[in-house]
């Protein structure tokens, strides 16, 4: 008998056999093996093809760890952009400020401006060793260095506005203090000057720098003070200056009287602009009578032509700036 197998539509799960010899069709009857054949196969088959597709899946499509660990990435890098950005902006008006500070502030009362390795300093690399062992280490310590720069840059910043203040509430002081005019009364310019810079020695006729002016005129001519200050030295002990004295006008001011021919004050006395301190002599290594000037800012000596402005006119200034110059040689 030959098997035939025909499903009917109506009826698709019923299967039926034709028996070839009695021409009629029989219903099939399925084996305990074919059915548990059928169950495996189906079973391997959809095992096969979930495997196929979780592997694609993982392969084209993030897991939802995945997703998460995604985000999370993604608004550290944004916060980190946004860290940056505010970073930059503060170093950029930290910059300006510093400048100003320099620049404006300190220069209008006489400060000197805060030195490069005051304001930004060393930083310790070891002291970012401890981000050696995190993945992005390289990162965090970058990022910690710049905050510990502005940091420190803002400290600095504050102590010098702090010190600025100071010099602001003490202006009236400073503009006293500092040394506003000529040593002798010579409005007239009937002293002539010989200037500050390289001059021929009177005695020795070689050339020397001179560090100050010198300014003629008659023995026992009055010598004044050009600032508020506190005499400091009133005596003859510095060589070649013979009878001298030194005035200390604080903010970094002093100044020197030389070869008086008598000292009208004493160590340690206060005195004001334009007070009585001596007298025009020629003590000391001196060629004839005159008073030796010099303006000294933070131990460097400086030249006293630019400290003259409550004396003089511009067109005073001028022709003694002029006269200064054209004299070859000290008298000192």
């Amino acid at each position: 008998m030959v098997n035939i197998i025909f499903e009917t539509q109506a009826l698709s799960k019923i299967k039926y056999r034709f028996n070839t010899k009695s021409l009629t069709f029989e219903k099939a009857r399925i084996t305990v093996k074919e059915v548990v054949w059928r169950v495996l196969s189906y079973l391997i088959t959809g095992i096969v093809f979930a495997v196929v597709t979780i592997f694609i899946a993982r392969q084209l499509l993030p897991s939802p760890g995945e997703k998460r660990k995604t985000r999370e990435i993604e608004s550290l890098t944004l916060q980190y952009d946004l860290l940056n950005k505010k970073m930059y902006q503060v170093e950029e008006v930290l910059k300006d400020i510093e400048d100003r500070d320099d620049n404006i502030y300190r220069t209008i009362f006489e400060a000197e401006p805060v030195p490069k390795n005051i304001r930004y300093g060393v930083n310790e690399n070891n002291k970012y060793s401890i981000f050696d062992n995190y993945d992005n280490a390289e990162l965090l310590k970058h990022t910690s260095e710049r905050l510990d720069k502005i940091s420190k840059q803002l400290y600095v910043q504050t102590k010098s506005f702090d010190e600025v203040v100071k010099l602001a509430k003490s202006k009236e002081k400073l503009l006293a203090s500092i040394p506003a005019i000529m040593p002798l009364n010579n409005k007239d310019l009937k002293h002539l000057p010989s200037g500050y810079g390289w001059r021929t020695h009177p005695i020795y006729k070689t050339q020397e720098f001179h560090p100050g002016m010198d300014f003629t005129a008659e023995q026992g001519t009055p010598i004044y003070a050009t600032g508020d200050g506190v005499i400091e030295t009133a005596d003859a002990s510095a060589q070649g200056y013979g009878n001298h004295v030194v005035i200390d006008h604080g903010f970094g001011y002093k100044t020197l009287y030389g070869h008086m021919s008598r000292v009208a004050t004493k160590p340690g006395k206060k005195v004001k602009r334009g007070e009585l301190i001596g007298y025009v002599g020629s003590t000391g290594l001196s060629t004839g009578p005159h008073v030796h000037y010099e303006v000294i800012k933070n131990g460097e000596k400086i030249n006293p032509i630019n400290f003259y402005y409550n004396d003089l006119t511009p067109q005073q200034y001028q022709t003694l700036v002029e006269l200064s110059q054209k004299s070859t040689q000290s008298y000192d």
